[in-house]
């Protein structure tokens, strides 16, 4: 069932700022795509799609706040959520919502003319945030913890604010594979970035529907739709961030080690609690024999045995079920089901 963008005439609460928008939605200027182009896009809604559906994080009647920072990510999230909402069989709004931080040289106008143009509802949230890093943060120092702060404070109001039952994020496969190295290399602990979450405040939900997009396609899809790409100048110039360290670590694999980084990003979603070490997700002092054969259970003396690819991923696998639109079927599993063998 398609469903209509929000028009001006979409009532926000009392409270909240109101949203501008153009009476109608423009869809994006048709192109002639290449057959890779079209594969591209195919690819770009399937994988959204899917992950969408795995982790339950749209549902009908929800109104989805897209935090649009003017990069390719967060373009490429509004412009695929836009698609998939004229094909989805429940109705959503969407609103797009941008922090202006006033950085020195920022393209002010940029983002309100694109949506203004394209008819899609948004809200331009002004407060500068940039002035309270540079005065609390020395130079050369890493400004990302004290500027997520703040603009997380300041989006989770704006939410509250404008009604929004969801806040999308542009975070996709790669963010999410960082953020687990990061974490494994400096923290000391097995966490990433999570695909649906509760925020920390406990008053919003948090969804990511790029998760299983790699960055790659959303460069490729950023070139292809020609998006008005805003530079950010706060935090990005930051060279030494470890976070680019890890990034380039996740690169060179790409270049040298075939579906390594596919396999790490599999298993985030195949976890064997019984075969780690944590006692809060596995009772391991009270285990006790159970007398009955359970293949998940320790084979002391055998050698690991893995297959190599483990599990191959192919960019252009297209799904083998037809039973559903494309975009919410795929050949291949992400998400084990309870009855999934491990």
């Amino acid at each position: 069932m398609n469903v209509s963008l929000s028009t001006p005439d979409t009532p926000a609460p009392p409270s909240g700022p109101a949203p501008a928008a153009a009476s109608t939605t423009t869809p994006a200027t048709p192109q002639r795509h290449s057959v890779n182009e079209n594969k591209l896009v195919k690819r770009l809604l399937r994988e959204t799609g899917k992950a969408i559906g795995d982790y339950g994080m749209i549902e009908h009647g929800d109104r989805v706040m897209v935090c649009l920072s003017g990069g390719k990510d967060s373009y490429g999230l509004l412009d695929i959520l836009l698609t998939l909402r004229e094909r989805a069989p429940i109705d959503f709004d969407i609103i797009a919502v941008n922090l202006d931080q006033k950085q020195p040289g920022f393209p002010e106008h940029v983002l309100p003319d694109y949506l203004s143009a394209r008819g899609i509802p948004f809200h331009i949230e002004t407060q500068d945030t940039y002035s309270v890093v540079k005065r609390l943060i020395p130079e050369g120092k890493t400004t990302c913890s004290l500027c997520s702060r703040l603009r997380r404070g300041i989006l989770y109001r704006v939410a509250r604010e404008l009604g929004a039952t969801k806040i999308a994020l542009g975070h996709h496969r790669n963010d999410i594979l960082a953020t687990f190295f990061l974490n494994l290399f400096y923290g000391g602990r097995m966490k990433a970035m999570p695909p649906k979450l509760v925020s920390d405040n406990g008053e919003h939900v948090i969804i990511r529907p790029l998760a299983y997009v790699r960055e790659k396609d959303l460069i490729a899809y950023a070139k292809l739709r020609d998006f008005p790409i805003i530079p950010c100048n706060l935090c990005g110039s930051q060279e030494n961030l470890k976070r680019k360290e890890v990034g380039r670590m996740l690169e060179e694999w790409d270049r040298h080690f075939t579906n390594r980084t596919w396999n790490i990003f599999r298993a985030l979603s195949h976890v064997v609690p019984s075969h780690l070490m944590d006692p809060a997700l596995m009772d391991f002092a009270g285990l006790k024999p159970t007398g009955r054969a359970d293949a998940d259970g320790d084979r002391a003396f055998d050698a690991e045995d893995f297959p190599l690819p483990a599990f191959a991923e192919d960019e252009d696998d297209e799904p083998t079920d037809a039973s559903g639109p494309l975009e919410q079927v795929i050949a291949r599993p992400r998400v084990r089901r309870p009855d999934t063998p491990r």
